[in-house]
């Protein structure tokens, strides 16, 4: 199927759910259903994507659909595909009809950097035959927004809060790729709802993978962020821009990881001139604000600028 076939199927998640207006969970979402093959089961952790697709008694979910504990999406999704596997090989069942289903996991940042990093790693060592979604939004937005390890340095958060002593979250954002990679599974993927064609093709890369896949979605966050509502896809977009969040994927060939950049990395890989300034992303949310007033903290600046840019070098190092 091409893309602009996929891009034509049907929503499989329904308007109307009560995500904040400009969330980017709810166009990434839209956008990784777009990319499945047939039968597939959704199961998500506790958070903004569960809480407001379905409250009871509605769901905007057109396709079957699982909750699960803010620490079990990668735990719930293995005895799914498990199940699937049982049926299938014991010929009966209500799945045993079906030669593939795709088993799909959504969970944010504190369910899989923290809290559900356990279940992760465990499945991805079993290798269970399913596709996890980290929907990324930098923190744990549906319960007041407190820091997560995807917070980024310096962000305020309500338990990381910026004053004249501490400028915000003082630790790095945890490397959850790096960690994922080095579990040597078949596809890992970054993806931003801002480049769609490239969300939709690396999701059906990673549903055809054999074995586990991950994929890694941008997801900004007008509420905990702090901008316009409207701005969503042009903050995404430059989030990838300034190099802080690359887009790249990375398969397993005769067991070792060869990463590949996308085409809006590649592009700022051949012309280093295009690489936008991280100070042009710090300064349109208000979790930044501290870094510009009342004082300027060019120090902090050009800390946070030092960190992309390494970051961005040891990427180009593995991929090109």
């Amino acid at each position: 199927m091409s893309l602009r076939e996929m891009a034509k199927q049907p929503d499989l998640l329904a308007p109307g759910h009560r995500l904040c207006a400009g969330c980017g969970e709810a166009v990434t979402a839209r956008l990784v259903l777009k990319a499945v093959r047939g039968p597939t089961i959704v199961t998500a952790a506790t958070g903004c994507l569960e809480v407001a697709t379905t409250i009871f008694p509605y769901t905007a979910w057109d396709l079957p659909w699982i909750h699960t504990a803010f620490e079990n999406a990668a735990a719930n999704a293995s005895g799914i595909e498990a199940a699937f596997r049982a049926m299938k090989r014991k010929g009966r069942g209500p799945l045993a009809k079906y030669e593939h289903i795709d088993v799909i996991a959504f969970a944010g940042d504190g369910g899989t950097y923290d809290i559900g990093l356990q279940a992760l790693s465990g499945a991805l060592e079993r290798g269970h035959d399913f596709v996890y979604v980290l929907l990324d939004n930098e923190a744990y937005m549906n319960t007041g927004i407190q820091r997560s390890g995807g917070t980024p340095r310096c962000a305020a958060t309500t338990t990381s809060p910026a004053g004249r002593v501490i400028p915000g979250k003082r630790e790095w954002k945890k490397p959850i790729d790096e960690i994922v990679v080095a579990h040597e599974i078949p596809y890992v993927a970054t993806v931003s709802a801002s480049y769609p064609t490239d969300l939709i093709r690396k999701m059906r890369c990673a549903l055809e993978a054999e074995g586990p896949a991950f994929i890694h979605a941008f997801v900004p966050c007008p509420r905990g962020w702090r901008f316009p509502s409207e701005q969503t896809i042009a903050l995404g977009r430059l989030a990838v821009q300034t190099c802080l969040f690359p887009l790249w994927e990375c398969r397993l060939e005769e067991g070792r990881p060869r990463y590949t950049l996308s085409s809006p990395s590649l592009s700022i890989a051949k012309n280093p001139e295009r690489k936008r300034p991280i100070e042009e992303y710090l300064e349109k949310q208000g979790r930044f604000r501290h870094l510009f007033r009342p004082e300027r903290r060019d120090d902090l600046i050009k800390e946070i600028q030092e960190w992309v840019d390494l970051k961005w070098e040891r990427l180009l190092e593995k991929a090109l």
